[in-house]
């Protein structure tokens, strides 16, 4: 067993400003040594065009745009490095597995994957000068793996497949993307029509009406479906699925079958964090350990989190955060089942 935590990260101000602090922050942090360590084994997947990657941020957001600067200097980068690094435009996106389910009132998800692909930093911004303000885990710096907005929009992402893949942005950039720009499921549907999509995955959206959707998306298709649960493959676009899908849609029947006697969100967090319930996975040398169970109730403005399995959720309130009523907690902690740790150890 492995002792992992997750940083709590607080700010709120310009986006320039945001990167200048985080820039601070990972000054002396393990996670630039093993990003350092990455781009110099795939430099070819962080290959970019600056005057693309910049015309299709000033197109979906110019103020993370100025993020990235901040970034940039703050840790003294060139701009072409601090793009590559922490743009999420072309980056590629390793296998993974994952887990959502939703009612009315809120979305819990199991996210999976490989413990040194994990930052370990969850982060509360509310920007100052354009922008919702959201809290979610983070995935390269900039980019979240769910969440919640002020609005009460909350979001996750399955992974589908990564071949055939596209120009454009990964999961994470885009999560984020929904999560400062959008306050209505109808909204993100816009945006995730709009966007440009590297690889193909399925994203859940909820928001405080009760309005749930799930978007399969891929390079090359888009497609709007109706649903409670999701994991690695798609119902509808299924030419887009990979060769074997049994394990994704094994979970997926587990859930379904569970879903029926889920009648709280406490209820619904134990289906995906319990490790004897089956849903909840260890296979973390195969790019599929659950890293993070996450809960968002839209209608409370709150957020629970837990790392690692069989654990309680720690529980904050967004909108007291909001108010002013900074978290006093620092740290995530808990516990996985696996021979590597998180990436910010």
């Amino acid at each position: 067993m492995q002792s992992v935590h997750t940083d709590i990260i607080q700010f709120s101000g310009s986006h320039y400003q945001f990167g200048l602090f985080q820039a601070e922050k990972l000054k002396n942090s393990p996670i630039r040594t093993h990003r350092r360590a990455l781009l110099s084994k795939r430099w070819r997947n962080f290959l970019v065009d600056e005057a693309e990657v910049k015309a299709a941020f000033q197109t979906f957001s110019p103020a993370i745009w100025e993020e990235i600067q901040g970034l940039s200097d703050g840790l003294d980068m060139s701009w072409n490095d601090a793009i590559r690094e922490f743009g999420g435009y072309y980056y590629e996106y390793g296998r993974s597995g994952c887990s959502i389910h939703t009612k009315k009132d809120f979305l819990v998800r199991n996210y999976d994957n490989a413990p040194d692909s994990y930052e370990g930093r969850y982060v509360l911004y509310a920007p100052s000068d354009t922008g919702y303000a959201s809290a979610g885990p983070s995935m390269q710096i900039t980019g979240r793996t769910d969440g919640i907005n002020e609005k009460g929009l909350t979001m996750g992402y399955n992974f589908v497949n990564r071949k055939k893949s596209g120009d454009g942005f990964i999961c994470n950039m885009i999560g984020r993307f929904i999560l400062e720009n959008c306050a209505t499921v109808e909204e993100a549907i816009q945006l995730l029509r709009d966007i440009p999509h590297r690889n193909t995955f399925s994203y859940v959206l909820l928001d405080p009406s009760g309005k749930k959707r799930i978007v399969e998306v891929s390079p090359r298709h888009f497609f709007v479906r109706e649903g409670s649960s999701c994991t690695n493959h798609f119902d509808a676009l299924t030419e887009e699925n990979r060769y074997r899908s049994d394990e994704s849609m094994e979970r997926l029947q587990k859930i379904e079958a569970k879903q029926q006697a889920i009648y709280s969100p406490y209820e619904a967090f134990r289906m995906l964090n319990d490790v004897d319930q089956g849903i909840f996975s260890e296979k973390y040398g195969a790019w599929a350990g659950t890293l993070h169970t996450a809960l968002y109730i839209p209608s409370e403005l709150s957020a629970w989190i837990a790392l690692g399995g069989d654990r309680q959720p720690f529980v904050f309130s967004f909108r007291k955060w909001l108010q002013g009523d900074k978290l006093h907690a620092t740290k995530v902690k808990g516990r996985i089942n696996a021979t590597n740790t998180f990436i910010n150890q």
